[in-house]
């Protein structure tokens, strides 16, 4: 917190922060009336609103179906897989994207042997969210269900049985039964993505990012490690953080209030 006045002086390693200037809100207007700001601001949201659409279904749908598996061994395997991409570092993931998807990629080649033209996907820029968002849902679907499972694993099974006695299908039981166990544990996991729904993976957008998708793949983090760590324009870097981190609070809070009043679950 005592660095965050960076923002707010213009900063100087040799004066150091007390010795800086105060410039007060002069880089926060700097940058919402700056050209990229829109353009910044619109791939940030198209990204992580786009990420948790897609992949915040995905973990509950398959913590269900691992729930009725009757093969114990397959259910293990089905975990065990899904598991593992979690684990790969982002910097093997994007190389392994990267290998799979370019003009003489993994892919291209399989689309030659059935007549198709070949895709140059990293060059386009219309693919790159679609890149980004699914290749993270399939690499982080099955960790991010682990929470759902034990909640899953909690449920009385006499509910069921009393369910399967009266006539109830799977899928009566699913809605039922497992669903209304599921539901605080997903508003809550919920409200928790929506307040940091403008922290988008640096890392991995930095790495598919290139001089032809730039115009689609520039997001808020990205600029900020380019300006204040390439461009050393320390306290204008820290002003943008410092604005993004505002935005997540807002909606955090936001989000959890809309909530707690709709479900009577809510983090405070």
């Amino acid at each position: 917190m005592y660095g965050v006045q960076i923002a707010f002086r213009d900063y100087n390693p040799i004066d150091g922060i007390w010795g800086s200037p105060w410039m007060g809100l002069r880089y926060f207007q700097q940058f919402l009336q700056s050209a990229q700001f829109w353009d910044l601001l619109k791939n940030t949201l198209t990204l992580s609103i786009y990420s948790l659409v897609a992949g915040f279904p995905f973990p509950i749908i398959f913590a269900i179906l691992l729930n009725y598996l009757v093969f114990p061994h397959f259910r293990k395997a089905s975990q065990m897989i899904t598991y593992a991409p979690h684990f790969i570092s982002t910097v093997v993931m994007c190389g392994m994207i990267t290998i799979f998807l370019q003009q003489d990629g993994v892919v291209n080649h399989l689309l030659t042997l059935i007549h198709v033209t070949p895709v140059g996907f990293l060059s386009l820029p219309p693919y790159f969210k679609h890149i980004y968002v699914w290749s993270g849902v399939l690499q982080n679907m099955g960790f991010d269900s682990i929470i759902y499972i034990a909640v899953l694993a909690s449920v009385p099974p006499e509910l069921h049985e009393a369910a399967m006695i009266d006539g109830a299908s799977k899928l009566q039981r699913i809605f039922h039964i497992d669903f209304p166990q599921l539901l605080p544990t997903i508003v809550i996991l919920l409200i928790m993505n929506t307040g940091s729904i403008m922290n988008v993976g640096f890392e991995k957008v930095y790495l598919l990012q290139n001089d032809i998708n730039l115009q689609v793949s520039e997001i808020i983090s990205t600029y900020v490690y380019k300006i204040g760590l390439l461009g050393a324009q320390f306290s204008y870097s820290a002003a943008i953080g410092l604005f993004n981190n505002l935005i997540n609070l807002v909606l955090l809070v936001v989000v959890n209030y809309v909530s707690g009043k709709i479900s009577d679950t809510s983090l405070w």
